[in-house]
């Protein structure tokens, strides 16, 4: 193999050193600064990314502390609305009673009224039946022939209890 011979070894050392230092230079030149702007680059697109997603998480925080606001003064309201519609019912349910109240007691003391009517009138009819009935009982018991005006003193005398 000539490359494993000795004295070929100085010329090869000189092309290996050439070779070297070529390669450096467009290493250097070319290459190395190609990748040092996509590196570059690619940190700046990196940063400029995580800035961006700095600035929309707080966009999204302070939209998430309006909406919480919103919401909170949405409750406050809903909760007015719905004191102001308890107190409304109430205020309709108190005065609803007190005119069912008042219907009711009419309707109580009318019916009391029948009532006392009912017991006069029936109180009246009492001492007439009674009275006939005395009547009736005394010709059947005893052949005799009774007033009206000696059965009615009798059914007084037995209703003040002195008979």
């Amino acid at each position: 193999m000539p490359q494993l011979n000795i004295a070929d070894f100085p010329p090869q050392l000189v092309w290996l050193a050439i070779t070297f230092v070529i390669l450096y230079f467009l290493m250097a030149k070319l290459a190395i600064p190609g990748i040092s702007e996509v590196l570059e680059g690619r940190q700046n697109r990196i940063s400029s990314d995580l800035e961006e997603a700095r600035r929309l998480s707080e966009d999204a925080d302070k939209a998430k502390a309006d909406y919480e606001a919103a919401l909170a003064e949405a409750r406050a309201k809903a909760h007015g609305i719905v004191s102001e519609l308890k107190a409304s019912v109430a205020k309709e349910q108190d005065a609803s009673k007190a005119e069912l109240d008042a219907k009711l007691s009419k309707k109580a003391k009318a019916a009391e009224a029948g009532i006392n009517k009912a017991k006069e009138t029936a109180l009246s009819h009492v001492r007439e039946i009674a009275a006939e009935a005395a009547k009736s009982t005394v010709a059947r018991l005893v052949t005799l022939e009774v007033s009206d005006k000696d059965v009615e003193t009798a059914v007084a005398a037995s209703i003040k209890g002195d008979a």
